[in-house]
């Protein structure tokens, strides 16, 4: 834990709205008041924009925080947290952005809230640059739950980038400590699923897309399925492929855009879940820096993962200024990574 104030500069590492969202989420947890200066300094925009203001409002909303610098546009926020409570929030993330993002900056903190949580996000629930809500549902929530996290959601309706309008309801639990992880090996393969989603788009494109899949793995056919979405705000074309091991559950999603082949869009998730599958490693990269921060409440962990990325090394550097604990990235004789919080 730190006293006083802790100040970010939200240009380090990556750069984006991870290290304001983290930032946020560890003041929570901690108690701890916190200034970002140069937020999303690396990016196009910089500054505040609309899913960033969600998490940081409903960070405020659940602490009884003070906010400085809240505004669209803004490159410098101050968060005091109070309390951390549980309870009913609502909390609209717009359009094209991103809901589980904005859990993801609240979570970690209600766990331990005094009394249980029932969130209603309504956004994107299916966007590029962020977790899926099957992500979050098959394989992060999982293994919280392993640590003793008592978290259960679901998706309502689904919400596609650009358009939004998703919902997800979440419901916590509290524990008292969440308990350390070690995952060092994946285990047995136990099973595959290959969805290529659609809304308001022609089912030809579902069919190329799963013929490619069909092509790259050797899977039962079964496997292998469209979903046609009815109820969404707007079009949407997502690829999930899902592999459920011994230890744990991995999702690699890829994202349909205008200009973008089918085939491709197929190829790019196909090709993540491959690398994964040949480097026979549990965690992958999307799923290693949400890890690093469940560890750090619980005092230590470890999970073996790939070469690590720059929003993994962001957290990696950024939890300890929070909480005392150290966080070892190290490379192992056979070309993986082995992450230890301790």
């Amino acid at each position: 834990m730190r006293e006083g104030i802790v100040s970010i500069d939200g240009a380090e590492g990556e750069g984006g709205g991870q290290i304001l969202r983290t930032s946020v989420g560890l003041a929570l947890v901690t108690g701890t008041a916190v200034r970002v200066d140069r937020i999303r300094a690396r990016r196009p925009k910089p500054g505040l924009m609309r899913q960033h203001l969600t998490a940081v409002r409903a960070a405020a909303e659940v602490s009884g925080a003070t906010l400085e610098g809240a505004e669209p546009g803004s490159t410098s926020l101050t968060l005091r947290p109070g309390a951390v409570r549980g309870g009913e929030y609502r909390f609209s993330v717009g359009t094209a952005g991103s809901a589980t993002l904005v859990l993801q900056t609240v979570l970690p903190a209600l766990l331990t809230a005094p009394r249980p949580s029932r969130l209603v996000f309504e956004g994107g629930t299916h966007n590029p640059w962020a977790p899926t809500f099957d992500h979050l549902d098959r394989a992060f929530l999982p293994l919280l739950r392993r640590m003793g996290a008592r978290v259960e959601a679901r998706l309502e309706r689904h919400g596609f980038h650009p358009a939004g309008g998703g919902r997800i309801v979440v419901e916590i639990e509290p524990i008292e400590r969440l308990a350390p992880l070690c995952l060092l090996e994946r285990g047995d393969v136990r099973s595959h699923a290959a969805t290529a989603i659609l809304s308001a788009l022609p089912y030809d494109i579902a069919k190329r897309e799963l013929a490619v899949l069909r092509e790259r793995f050797p899977w039962d056919p079964e496997c292998f399925r469209p979903l046609m979405v009815k109820d969404a705000a707007g079009p949407g074309n997502v690829v999930q492929i899902t592999v459920a091991c011994e230890h744990v559950t991995e999702v690699f999603a890829s994202f349909g855009e205008r200009g973008l082949p089918a085939e491709r869009v197929a190829a790019q998730a196909a090709d993540e879940c491959a690398a994964w599958l040949a480097a026979g490693v549990p965690v992958g990269a999307h799923l290693a820096d949400q890890l690093l921060l469940p560890l750090a409440l619980a005092g230590g962990g470890s999970f073996r993962t790939v070469a690590p990325t720059g929003h993994t090394r962001t957290q990696a550097a950024l939890v300890p200024r929070f909480i005392d604990v150290r966080v070892d990235l190290r490379r192992d004789d056979d070309g993986q990574w082995t992450v230890i919080v301790e």
